[in-house]
């Protein structure tokens, strides 16, 4: 593999450039009009415009970014995160034009990549799954009825993509009726699919996920677990390794469940399963990523490995190590710098002029001071991973780094980490999917009286 046309953008792109820089490999990056001053466009080897701002005209061009990677001689394409990274069909669409797919396999993501097969895969190999639909729903009238059954709260959900885009909670039936179609669009404009499925919402929830790999042998192994419970909009913007929620045997059941689930498929390359995990520490499979997952930095941080390296290695059909000579140290926390005002969680599009970056973390960014967030894609700045020999060092390198940043230019959710990071329920780690807003509401309470 000397070539990878790296189909993606902002600072995952980069984050694979890196790898691949230091492997010898050569890569191609695509961008869209509005993305062509940011730093991945000239890192890479070589950069083609791909189309103009919207993402259906640009990143999700899966034709146009594969007819650019044979024109320019690419052996493999790397889908990153997001985007068309869980497409059956252009997964398909690279294996068939000869070149490498850095992922899993197409039929593979199609199984797992559609949420609501994942659900029956799981169910057949005897992994326990959150009580649901087994089929989309494809009317209001049909979701009015499957959520009777299965009780509110529910969330209705993008059965062709994950993350928080495509999902939303619905406490009764006016939201379910409220949210329907809104849910379904975002579906079709983000995923190219607007299948949609309920799940019942477990509350006082936590969302832990573990991160697996397969390779061509039938190999699959496991690099622990980490916590993704601090949410807002359903979206993770911390996450942590390992979980500070998880004691006795319930590691070691969750992450032997997620190798079970992942050899169910005879899954290949990186992967996340994700588990719900209650209040009793009963676990129930949610669904599978068949991708790297932004949060991926504090595995390789408690490991010591390169997961995109490793992503390329089993692309190339070289075997995984042995699960015993995996093994976690140190406590890692990665907080996800958002351009949005902080206290609606609205995107706060515009120019960088400056940043300033405290000292003692791995900073994982898709911009540079004088770039611009554009409202045409997410509006994460950075990730910040953050480093310790122990959960409370790695909490306290964290204060101080939030007290040393700043940027300028567009609000961010910088002040949200700096109080939230402090208060009692993240320092004791027992939060759950519903503490950031829960001590949203108290924090403006408290504000008001």
């Amino acid at each position: 593999m000397k070539k990878i046309l790296i189909a993606n953008r902002g600072e995952i792109a980069r984050r694979i450039i890196r790898t691949c820089n230091r492997l010898g490999i050569e890569t191609i990056a695509v961008h869209s009009e509005a993305d062509g001053e940011l730093p991945y466009v000239s890192e890479a080897t070589e950069s083609v415009l791909i189309g103009p701002n919207p993402v259906v005209q640009s990143y999700l061009q899966a034709d146009k970014i594969i007819e650019q990677a044979k024109q320019r001689n690419a052996d493999a394409i790397h889908p990153g995160y997001g985007l068309l990274s869980e497409n059956a069909d252009f997964a398909r669409k690279v294996e068939e034009a000869g070149m490498i797919f850095v992922g899993p396999a197409s039929h593979i993501i199609e199984k797992m990549g559609d949420k609501i097969e994942a659900r029956r895969t799981m169910i057949a190999a005897g992994v326990p799954v959150v009580p649901g639909t087994e089929e989309g729903v494809r009317s209001l009238e049909e979701a009015v009825i499957e959520a009777k059954r299965i009780g509110y709260p529910v969330m209705l959900k993008a059965s062709a993509g994950g993350g928080g885009i495509g999902m939303v909670r619905c406490e009764n039936e006016q939201a379910l009726s409220q949210q329907f179609e809104s849910v379904k669009n975002r579906a079709k404009a983000y995923f190219g699919d607007d299948v949609v499925f309920l799940e019942k919402f477990i509350q006082t929830a936590r969302h832990i996920e573990v991160q697996v790999f397969g390779d061509a042998s039938g190999g699959v192994v496991h690099l622990f677990e980490r916590n993704c419970s601090v949410q807002r909009r359903n979206q993770k913007v911390i996450e942590e390794a390992p979980s500070p929620a998880l004691a006795g045997n319930v590691r070691t059941e969750l992450c032997e469940a997620a190798v079970q689930a992942a050899k169910a498929v005879g899954y290949t390359n990186a992967g996340t399963v994700e588990f719900i995990l209650d209040e009793d520490s009963n676990f129930y499979f949610l669904e599978m990523n068949t991708r790297l997952q932004v949060e991926h930095p504090v595995t390789e941080e408690i490991t010591g490995f390169d997961l995109v390296e490793w992503q390329i290695n089993v692309a190339r059909g070289e075997s995984l190590p042995p699960q015993e000579t995996i093994q976690a140290d140190n406590h890692a926390i990665e907080y996800r710098i958002y351009a949005e005002d902080p206290k609606t969680f609205m995107p706060s599009p515009g120019l960088l002029e400056r940043i300033t970056w405290g000292e003692d973390a791995r900073i994982e960014t898709g911009y540079e001071a004088g770039n611009r967030v554009t409202p045409f894609y997410d509006p994460m700045i950075a990730k910040v991973i953050i480093t310790g020999a122990s959960r409370e060092e790695a909490l306290n390198k964290s204060h101080e780094f939030f007290a040393q940043t700043d940027i300028a230019g567009v609000k961010t959710n910088l002040p949200l980490f700096r109080e939230f990071t402090e208060s009692q329920i993240f320092e004791a780690g027992d939060y759950t999917t519903a503490s950031l807003a829960e001590w949203l509401i108290t924090k403006k309470e408290a504000q008001q009286s």
